[in-house]
């Protein structure tokens, strides 16, 4: 006998990119596979949540949590390669940014209302994006 819908809610996604899969009250989990735009020679922006931290959980495969110091600029450039299972919170207003491998599942504990309103995006200088590209291929495979 299947357990009624009214018990137990059964989410999956299997393409690419960010994909919201509960959103409850104030909160929403989602997650984040590979998508070519998340290439660390495809990076040109980083983005900030203004109103919240945001949580990451890399599940399977590889991810490179990048993070900028700074307000109105960046001014360094930093990169976490994620471990599995463990948790990432990213504090409110901290400029970061993904790369993942082609069989990465990471996990995203965020806000309900985090969206393109409340979460700005800044360019990385010429010098910033190869800093990134440097700081990737250092943690990275060459064929991720």
């Amino acid at each position: 006998m299947a357990t009624p819908e009214n018990l137990l809610e059964i989410s999956s996604y299997g393409g690419e990119g960010y994909f919201p899969l509960v959103d409850y009250a104030s909160w929403r989990v989602a997650v984040l596979r590979y998508i070519d735009e998340l290439l660390p020679e495809m990076i040109t922006k980083m983005q900030r949540h203004d109103e919240t931290d945001e949580v990451f959980v890399l599940l399977q495969g590889r991810c490179i949590l990048f993070l900028g110091e700074g307000d109105k600029t960046i001014s360094n450039l930093h990169a976490e390669d994620m471990q599995p299972l463990k948790i990432y919170n990213v504090k409110r207003s901290a400029w970061h940014n993904h790369s993942l491998s082609k069989d990465a599942l990471v996990l995203i504990v965020e806000n309900l209302d985090t969206d393109d309103g409340n979460s700005p995006s800044i360019d990385l200088t010429p010098a910033q994006h190869e800093q990134l590209i440097a700081l990737a291929q250092s943690l990275l495979p060459a064929n991720g």
